[in-house]
């Protein structure tokens, strides 16, 4: 068995288990103050049903359900009045809530993935586990009090969990592709900034808001959030309306015939891999992608097209040539100047290259040039190789081979969704 599917299996194994412990334990000895736990229950259920128009790939499709989860394992008081509901019962009220507001997208064949479910739980359990038996046993208002030291450290507490949760994702990640578990814990931690932290702080409001107002303060306290989550959602749309829209450009070469079908998304695809194999981060496979996606442009420029699309058989001065020619397309058409520097400079000597274009550069010439059938996919792995000495990095074709090896670009999504 492949490490990666025992790496999976681990995480949803643990989750289940804890679920199941959730569950038992609650049924077992029944709930402690059910008003809360059906208050935050319905919370949860809500942000979930709110995912309703998220956009494929989006990092945190409810973040409200999130940061109801968050402040429920960090409630210590309820208007003054300690809690007593346990780790388990958390985990329980959490995993039920979740799967009341999961079910009608399930319905649609629209529901969260596995991962996402699992780290929820695990998640939420770090932070109770780490909440939870400190509160109870005094230490937290004996050495903190209530004022600022304790809402530092639920703002503490939170951060150790948003970390923890970026841990298992990349994980997860790693466990599915192979790729190098630095670059995606680092895409990873960067997304933190954003809707991340809002979830955190949302959080621990929500926690303290409770703490000195009761339940009352939930749902004024969830507003913010969801005003923010539809700013994101929008951002988001905004940022794949331009993503198709350099696909759509990207396929003008092909409706004119002067690119095979399908030759850009594949370029676009593999180039991706080979970046993550690399180490790019998020932005930077962004830039890659689009240029890509758009590196064949320059070919509209000519009167005689290229004989098959494939500019990798040309002599060197005719690429430099439609790489100038599809570098000034791609400023004209208010794409960042970014992916236009790695169009046009896709057909230097890789020694001059930025490392993009030195995978755009192999890429494209693999997928010129390997045709149908596994002998023809050596065969131009091999000419790429013996094109090591000026036109092809050494350590891209390496990685191009791996990433080949292990099945091409199958596990890679695009990066503008996240």
């Amino acid at each position: 068995m492949r490490p990666g599917v025992l790496t999976v299996g681990a995480v949803y194994g643990a989750a289940l288990l804890l679920s199941l412990a959730g569950f038992g334990a609650t049924l077992w000895y029944g709930v402690d103050e059910p008003g809360n736990a059906l208050a935050f229950g319905t919370l949860i259920a809500l942000g979930e049903l709110a995912r309703w128009g998220a956009v494929p790939g989006e990092r945190e499709a409810a973040p409200l359900a999130a940061a109801g989860a968050l402040a429920y394992a960090l409630l210590g008081t309820d208007a003054g009045t300690a809690t007593t509901h346990g780790v388990l019962q958390i985990v329980a009220v959490v995993v039920a809530g979740a799967l009341a507001g999961i079910v009608p997208h399930l319905a649609r064949g629209h529901g969260p993935g596995a991962d996402h479910v699992a780290r929820r739980i695990l998640t939420v359990t770090f932070a109770a586990l780490c909440f939870q038996p400190l509160y109870n046993s005094g230490a937290v208002v004996e050495h903190l009090g209530e004022g600022p030291p304790y809402a530092f450290f639920l703002l503490l507490l939170l951060c150790l969990t948003a970390l923890c949760d970026a841990v298992l994702a990349a994980l997860l990640l790693r466990a599915r592709t192979g790729f190098p578990y630095g670059p995606l814990l680092r895409d990873e931690l960067r997304a933190l900034l954003g809707i991340g932290s809002a979830v955190c702080a949302t959080g621990a409001v929500m926690a303290l808001g409770v703490a000195a107002a009761g339940l009352w303060a939930l749902p004024v306290l969830a507003v913010p959030l969801l005003l923010t989550q539809v700013s994101f959602r929008r951002y988001a749309a905004v940022r794949t309306v331009n993503r198709q829209t350099i696909a759509s450009l990207a396929r003008a070469t092909e409706i004119a015939g002067c690119t095979p079908p399908g030759h850009a998304r594949r370029v676009a695809a593999l180039s991706t891999a080979v970046g993550r194999e690399l180490g790019l981060s998020g932005p930077e496979l962004a830039v890659l992608e689009h240029a890509a996606l758009m590196h064949d442009i320059g070919q509209l420029s000519l009167v005689d097209p290229v004989e098959g699309g494939a500019t990798a058989l040309l002599p060197a001065e005719e690429q430099r040539r439609i790489a100038l020619l599809g570098g000034e397309v791609v400023r004209r058409t208010g794409v960042a100047a970014a992916v236009a520097v790695v169009v046009e400079r896709q057909a230097d000597p890789y020694r001059d290259q930025p490392l993009p274009a030195r995978i755009v550069r192999a890429v494209n010439a693999y997928d010129d040039l390997a045709g149908d059938g596994a002998g023809a996919a050596l065969e131009a792995l091999e000419r790429l190789r013996l094109g090591t000495a000026r036109d092809y990095h050494p350590d891209v074709v390496e990685c191009l081979a791996r990433v080949l090896a292990r099945g091409g670009a199958g596990g890679v999504t695009s990066t503008i969704a996240g």
